[in-house]
């Protein structure tokens, strides 16, 4: 089984991810996982839109890109989002390197739907020599998810996504969703191992509402043949099971239903 772990740290949990939650990646990492780390970077992008009066909107769910918005995501994601998990994750020990999908090509893209979403895309190709051979190096991936199309446009993608395409393309043990949450909660205590199955009726009972929705369902909907388990952790209150594993909710797919 693959030893490789894609965690995707959410734009809004980066400045509160503890010294704690860097120590347990380098810990699984000398137990001999192999992690990958894939982010966004929503507040600090609508910050530097806010700041040169760039209108933006979101269409179903995502971030409409023009041009002009597209070269503030870039910035943004490649540059202080990017440098600033580089440094924290250098500082506790751990050899990171920053890459964004135009780097050899990492992510290859096209548009989502051009007219509706702008410069949105869809991933259609994981360089995986790349990461394989970086991971053969000891060094961790910090991915920002901005992809190349033809003629080298630039499509801004949905940090979710990314993690999802890339856990896939890996073969990936596991895509751990990195938030402010400890995982899924039923009566102040947390669910351990969930099926999306039981997952719809948390939802429909109003146990999981709120902004835990959009992240569990992000892990649910990342689920596939290749990728089995997705997980949900919190990056501030950081804690290890084992050395191999951090704590918080593993989901699975239900097993098939026999006709």
């Amino acid at each position: 089984m693959s030893n490789i772990i894609v965690l995707k740290c959410g734009g809004s949990t980066i400045d509160e991810l503890s010294d704690q939650f860097f120590a347990n990646i380098l810990t699984l990492k000398k137990s001999g996982m192999m992690p990958i780390i894939v982010h966004g970077g929503g507040p600090a992008i609508k910050e530097m839109l806010d700041k040169f009066q760039i209108e933006t909107e979101f269409v179903d769910g995502l971030r409409k890109t023009t041009e002009s918005v597209m070269d503030v995501v870039e910035t943004v994601l490649t540059g202080s989002v990017n440098n600033s998990l580089i440094r924290k994750l250098n500082l506790s020990g751990i050899l990171a390197i920053g890459l964004s999908g135009s780097d050899a090509q990492l992510l290859q893209a096209k548009p989502k739907n051009l007219e509706r979403y702008g410069f949105v895309g869809e991933v259609t190709n994981v360089n995986v020599s790349l990461l394989t051979k970086l991971l053969a190096q000891d060094i961790v991936p910090v991915i920002a998810p901005i992809a190349v199309g033809e003629d080298g446009i630039r499509y801004n993608v949905n940090a979710d996504t990314v993690a999802g395409d890339v856990a896939r393309a890996l073969s990936a043990k596991q895509l751990i969703f990195v938030t402010d949450v400890p995982g899924i909660m039923q009566e102040n205590e947390l669910i351990e191992t969930i099926t999306d199955k039981e997952i719809e009726q948390l939802i429909s009972t109003g146990t999981i509402y709120g902004g835990m929705l959009p992240k569990v369902q992000a892990a649910v909907n990342s689920l596939s043949n290749q990728l089995e388990e997705a997980m949900i952790v919190d990056g501030k209150q950081s804690e290890l099971a084992t050395n191999t594993k951090l704590v918080g909710t593993i989901i699975r797919k239900s097993s098939a239903e026999v006709i």
